[in-house]
């Protein structure tokens, strides 16, 4: 009898394999690719098989153009559904023939909504089976896994099953019918444009259009601030009017004439107060999100990366949860211990304490506790891995210490009977602080030892003008953090849904901005059928999924009112569609505009220079092409954007190089701009200019067939050899 275990992901299977194993796991592939494992636990033989995410995926039954609505939808192997899925057909092959001798079959996919679908659609359509067993795990730790599989379940978890399947079949339902009316719609105007909305992604854009509304309408409110510039005898003194903020110039005026000359002032009362500065909360995921892009300015989606791949090497426990609890069976010493080696100094603070209890929060989640590291470590090097994995470290230890005891201090100052305040606040015991290290956003603000009525000097007094700012825009975090609160969209899908909407130029920028085309939309969509971004319609059906997972609602009562909704909308839309599609066609050419152009043609002096996308990529071109021919390269390994800046060197635009994992570089467009030139010596000028005047031809070092030849590049000048690609030679010519 052979038991057939499938996993979500190949990492897993080999964890799982290890972790049962009575003896030897043996390593097998199917059509020379596709691992599984062979092995016996406790005399029973096993088979650990993997998929690789979902392999099924929703498609229409018969597909008939770009109609809408539709609902004859399917489940369907996710290789014949989408061209980015071809890989998964062999993981899926693999598990069919596997099912065909086993028995008995376990489902170990990660254990959350969208696991149990991709573990219910390998049950039902690959190995053609009503039911199967199912492992619970939060860690790919040993002992995890075998407790995970001692005391499994001898069903499916039907409640996050039925769940799961609604919520894809929702987002289809939203998503590819309302994409599909607003590409119509632009169509009818002879233009094309691949749109893209959904039932969360809608009100998502909304909710950035409206802040951009908001700072646009914003008118600022002069106010003034007086400033007093004290010296004691060992520091300086910064301190400002009780008032704060005066509204009316002529008193802000008045005030500063009074005291501006005075070259004294006394300190009138000295306060001094100590708090207890509790212990964070263990991170759920958004949390984590939120604080790693203020620790290490890390894009929420990349966290989420980051931390799948930790919790797959077994480093941390399973990522996706929204719980703020850390449960005792997880054996919080034991952890701790193994911690110790990494973080000895740490370790010793708690391990010494009599009792470790850590600082819960508020929120639960019924699947999975919060984000803890198991003591396994991470072997990765790179450095936001290690980011990642120190932050989510320190984050637990942090929970368990004790309370920092923080002072703060007022000062008030009378300068001829204007009072003014100075505030500051000191660590006076660190306590936890000490555990969460670099990652304590806590400020020290010092303030100096003075006594009442001592007299100070006055350096100077200054009367600020100022302003009142506009609301800030969101940023990746705070956008997502404003999801949550609203209920929209889950813990998993945030960061994809905001990642989605810059790919859709409906936004740009880190202070996240509403392109023309992302207002325009939402304007657009406001007048002619706001069914689509409504909040409280995609929230409602948030909590219809819940009560499903719950077993308090049905998967069809739901799909069926969700369908008569839809309809009403698509309905709505039809009728407005050649006038939706005329705003769409005018706005999505204003932000192709916005988003591509560079500034004006250096050469023709007429033109502007636009971002445009040929056979062999992108690259740069006039737009008065083709009275004027003047063109420039693109990095191809890079995606390159208007920096909205002219050199200062030669005159020319300045581009942003983004590339995947670095800081985005500012770069002249220009070759022969001199200041890529910068940084050489004069004899490897001299050699760039005899080889560029054909004084010198030297052989290639490397291959000894070609000729070096200088060559020039976005980036600046260098010498190669000619016969690239079959030699790929590069001379360093600046010195490092």
């Amino acid at each position: 009898m052979v038991e057939l275990i499938i996993t979500e992901k190949p990492a897993a299977a080999k964890k799982i394999a290890d972790a049962l194993a009575d003896s030897k796991v043996k390593k097998q592939v199917y059509m020379k690719k596709i691992p599984y494992y062979s092995l016996t636990h406790n005399g029973k033989d096993m088979i650990v098989a993997c998929a690789v995410g979902h392999l099924y995926s929703l498609a229409e039954k018969e597909k008939n153009g770009w109609t809408y609505p539709k609902y004859d939808i399917e489940w369907k192997p996710a290789a014949d559904v989408r061209k980015d899925a071809k890989y998964t057909r062999q993981y899926l092959n693999a598990i069919k023939k596997l099912a065909k001798t086993a028995k008995e079959v376990t489902v170990a996919t990660d254990y959350d909504v969208e696991g149990e679908v991709i573990g219910l659609n390998i049950i039902k359509y690959a190995c053609k089976l009503k039911d199967a067993n199912r492992m619970k795990f939060s860690t790919l730790t040993k002992e995890d896994l075998v407790e995970a599989y001692e005391n499994k379940l001898p069903h499916l978890d039907w409640g996050q099953a039925h769940a799961g399947e609604t919520r894809h079949m929702l987002d289809w339902f939203y998503g590819i019918n309302t994409s599909r009316a607003l590409t119509a719609a632009i169509k009818t105007t002879g233009m094309f444009k691949l749109m893209s909305t959904g039932r969360v992604q809608g009100p998502a854009l909304k909710l950035i259009v409206d802040k951009e509304k908001e700072i646009k309408a914003f008118k600022p409110t002069p106010f003034w601030q007086i400033e007093l510039l004290g010296k004691t005898e060992k520091k300086d003194i910064s301190s400002w009017h009780e008032k704060d903020k005066f509204w009316d110039h002529k008193e802000a005026k008045k005030t500063y004439d009074k005291i501006r000359k005075e070259k004294t002032a006394a300190i009138d009362k000295v306060d001094k107060k100590r708090f207890n500065q509790s212990p964070p909360t263990p991170f759920d995921l958004t949390s984590l999100q939120i604080e790693a892009h203020r620790a290490l300015r890390l894009a929420p989606k990349r966290t989420l990366e980051i931390a799948q791949e930790l919790y797959t090497a077994g480093a941390i426990s399973y990522p996706r949860t929204s719980s703020q609890k850390l449960p005792a069976k997880i054996r919080y010493k034991k952890i701790i211990g193994l911690l110790s080696k990494k973080f000895p100094k740490e370790a010793k603070i708690l391990l010494d304490k009599k009792v470790l209890k850590p600082n819960e929060g508020k929120k639960q989640d019924p699947a999975h506790p919060a984000i803890y590291p198991t003591g396994q470590g991470s072997s990765r090097s790179d450095k936001d891995v290690q980011g990642i994995y120190e932050l989510i470290v320190r984050r637990f230890l942090a929970t368990f210490g004790d309370p920092a005891v923080r002072e703060t201090m007022n000062i008030k100052i009378n300068c001829k009977d204007e009072i003014f305040i100075a505030k500051g606040t000191t660590t006076v015991e660190p306590g936890w602080h000490k555990l969460y290290g670099r990652f304590t956003p806590a400020k020290e603000e010092e303030l100096p030892a003075v006594k009442k009525n001592q007299l100070i000097d006055v350096k100077k007094i200054t009367l600020h003008d100022k302003e009142t700012n506009p609301p800030k825009r969101f940023t990746e975090a705070s956008i997502i953090k404003e999801l949550e609160k609203r209920s929209l969209g889950t813990k998993a899908t945030r960061a994809s849904i905001i990642d989605t909407l810059f790919q859709r130029d409906y936004i740009e920028g880190k202070q996240i901005k509403a392109t023309e085309l992302g207002i325009r939309t939402i304007n657009t969509l406001e007048k002619y059928n706001p069914g689509i971004i409504d909040e409280a319609l995609t929230r409602g059906f948030e909590e219809d999924m819940e009560e499903i997972r719950e077993g308090k609602e049905k998967e069809e009562a739901v799909l069926q009112r969700s369908k008569k909704v839809l309809d009403k909308i698509m309905k709505t839309f039809k009728q407005k569609e050649k006038d939706i599609g005329k705003e769409l066609a005018k706005a999505q050419k204003e932000t192709r505009d916005e988003l591509t152009t560079l500034g004006p043609c250096p050469v023709c002096k007429k033109g502007q220079l636009q971002i445009r996308r040929g056979k062999f990529g992108y690259f740069i071109a006039c737009n008065r092409y083709p009275d004027c021919t003047t063109t420039f390269s693109l990095p191809s390994n890079a995606l390159s954007k208007p920096a909205k800046k002219i050199c200062e060197t030669c005159g020319y635009p300045v581009i942003l190089v983004i590339k995947k994992r670095k800081r985005p570089q500012e770069v002249c467009i220009n070759p022969k701009c001199p200041s890529k030139l910068e940084g050489y010596t004069k004899q490897q000028l001299k050699k760039i200019e005899n080889i560029e005047s054909g004084k010198t031809r030297p052989i290639c070092p490397k291959c000894k067939k070609g000729h070096l030849k200088v060559r020039k590049s976005v980036y600046g000048t260098f010498i190669a050899c000619d016969q690239y690609p079959r030699c790929r030679y590069i001379e360093q010519t600046k010195e490092k």
